[in-house]
């Protein structure tokens, strides 16, 4: 596939049927089907599936994957450290989206590309913070591709979280947060940094989530499993962590006195609330915003953006109208599990 911008160079990464292909090195990058080789951003389950024969990671998400899919052919790579497949170099650098997470940078005969993976450019005080990649070509994603999507400072965040956390403690009711097992509760924990308010406690697969990144080399405050038999009176003061997917009728109904919120960064948006069912909404996202997704790319120098996953149409128009290069790579990875 010839570069659109420069025709006598060819694109390092092209889309097909499998995923993002690097033809000279014959390898993936997040693959959504199986391949026989895959470098991996992030262990999130749309950018880290099933069914490869051989994955190629960060160091810090080596047994986090390996955590999660069961798998042993598991290669790594420390961040910066080049690495060669095919006469084509590759290494990993900083993403800040969750612990282990990385941009992928690709270099061939002097061309480079970058592919952001998911990013933030916030420090969030865990994940080893976003560092940008200098490039020609950078292949970003845009979940929150839209102006009206500004997060406010972690800081102020978890401040608010305390203040709703504390609230429920007084009246002896469980404090019920919604945040994604991997990356999210985390954050999450890291941030409110041992609060005195009460325990911490986890569903079973936040919990293993949690194990599998402090054995990363993550220092993670200690928190406890929820299980059935956890007794009711020891959640009346507590933080207790779930996964959306995993809020079943049976926690449901023990938690029914609970006060619950969701963490996302589609709480901006009025009505995210009403429609996700729960009482409060905290807009804290492991996407960068609207600002972060501009700062980054400027940052790159790259002359090519590629949008991906999110409002990737609206995005690169505004790119376009706006002095850069920018078109659209159509993927399978969701905006949803932020």
């Amino acid at each position: 596939m010839q570069h659109k911008n420069s025709p006598g160079l060819t694109d390092l990464i092209i889309k097909n049927k499998k995923g993002l292909y690097v033809p000279q090195a014959d390898v993936y990058i997040d693959p959504w089907r199986p391949v026989d080789k895959a470098l991996i951003s992030h262990i999130h389950a749309d950018h880290c599936r099933h069914g490869n024969k051989q994955y190629i990671c960060p160091d810090f998400s080596k047994l986090i994957l390996k955590r999660r899919l069961g798998v042993q052919s598991v290669s790594s790579f420390p961040y910066g450290q080049r690495f060669s497949v095919n006469g084509v170099h590759f290494s990993f650098h900083p993403a800040g989206h969750i612990p282990g997470s990385a941009q992928i940078r690709v270099e061939h005969k002097g061309e480079v590309w970058v592919y952001s993976g998911d990013y933030k450019t916030e420090d969030d005080g865990l994940s080893h913070a976003f560092e940008p990649v200098k490039c020609n070509t950078f292949i970003t994603e845009c979940t929150f591709g839209l102006p009206v999507y500004r997060w406010m400072p972690q800081q102020e965040i978890i401040e608010d979280i305390q203040k709703w956390w504390n609230a429920n403690a007084t009246l002896n009711r469980p404090s019920l947060i919604l945040a994604y097992s991997l990356g999210k509760a985390q954050r999450l924990i890291s941030a409110l940094g041992g609060s005195e308010i009460g325990p911490v406690y986890c569903h079973s697969a936040t919990q293993q989530m949690n194990n599998a990144v402090r054995k990363s080399g993550f220092d993670l405050l200690k928190t406890k499993i929820l299980t059935e038999k956890t007794k009711k009176e020891k959640l009346e003061k507590a933080l207790v962590i779930i996964s959306p997917s995993a809020l079943s009728e049976h926690w449901k109904k023990t938690l029914k006195n609970a006060s619950t919120a969701m963490t996302s960064g589609w709480m901006t948006i009025r009505g995210a609330k009403r429609r996700s069912a729960v009482d409060m909404g905290f807009a804290i996202s492991d996407h960068a915003d609207w600002d972060g997704l501009h700062t980054a790319i400027k940052e790159t120098g790259a002359e090519r953006i590629i949008c991906t996953h999110g409002y990737q149409h609206i995005f690169s128009k505004w790119l376009n109208e706006n002095g850069w290069k920018a078109e659209e790579f159509e993927t399978e990875f969701e905006n949803e599990s932020e």
